[in-house]
């Protein structure tokens, strides 16, 4: 789990192995003193890496512990779910939101309800809102395959807003190049990920540190992301 365990998941933990609970109370500390990521981005990169490593046992339920007491809602965590599997599958998404949905209910809270999205959103047709993806990057795709372009428009549609509730550009992109460095997609997409988290106010500092919190969750693959980065930042 990690960054944002409880004295209780400690405890939960060191009754299954102590060793490994101070282990993970170290990495705790180290990671917890990173400045410029919010908790709210904190706990988003938690249950992001949590849902790309299918990890939805005790360090996700400890995550989404953490994130209430910081005023991160499950309804918060239910719009990064829905953002996330964009990238790391609907197969997988479904599971943190199925968790999540027996988390609620352990924890007595009332199940969000989120406005339904509008039918051009979910059209593929020639009712279909306009594609928000940047033009060169849909050319890009529509040379791979139409199909998969057209693909591409309605996952981009149906997570566009930026209505209340919903994660900032800032948020975005760091949630999304978390998911490259978790599946280790470190070309074009971490590229385009790490550009849009710059364009929503993060710094180059900002992206380095969430680079730095990911390493908690697989130190080698953070290491080659680390050169990706160094020479997108060059």
């Amino acid at each position: 789990m990690t960054t944002t365990e409880t004295p209780a998941s400690l405890d939960a933990l060191a009754a299954l192995d102590p060793v490994f609970a101070q282990m993970v109370g170290a990495t705790a500390k180290h990671v917890r003193a990173i400045p410029e990521l919010t908790d709210r981005e904190k706990t988003f990169l938690c249950v992001t890496a949590d849902v790309c490593q299918a990890s939805l046992g005790l360090a996700f339920a400890a995550h989404v512990r953490a994130g209430l007491a910081v005023g991160v809602s499950t309804a918060d965590v239910r719009e990064l779910l829905r953002f996330v599997s964009y990238d790391c599958g609907y197969p997988a998404a479904a599971a943190g939101v199925e968790r999540l949905a027996e988390l609620e209910v352990q924890l007595g809270l009332p199940r969000p309800i989120a406005e339904p999205l509008a039918a051009e959103l979910l059209s593929t047709g020639p009712d279909a809102a306009p594609s928000p993806l940047p033009d060169a990057v849909r050319a890009r795709l529509a040379d791979l395959d139409p199909h998969f372009a057209g693909y591409f428009d309605l996952q981009s549609r149906m997570r566009a807003g930026h209505g209340p509730g919903t994660l900032t550009e800032r948020e975005r992109g760091l949630v999304s190049l978390s998911v490259d460095v978790h599946y280790q997609t470190l070309a074009d997409t971490f590229r385009i990920h790490v550009g849009r988290a710059l364009r929503g106010g993060a710094s180059p500092e900002d992206v380095r540190a969430a680079l730095r919190f990911n390493a908690q969750f697989g130190v080698t693959r953070a290491w080659h992301a680390w050169e990706a980065l160094n020479e997108i930042l060059a």
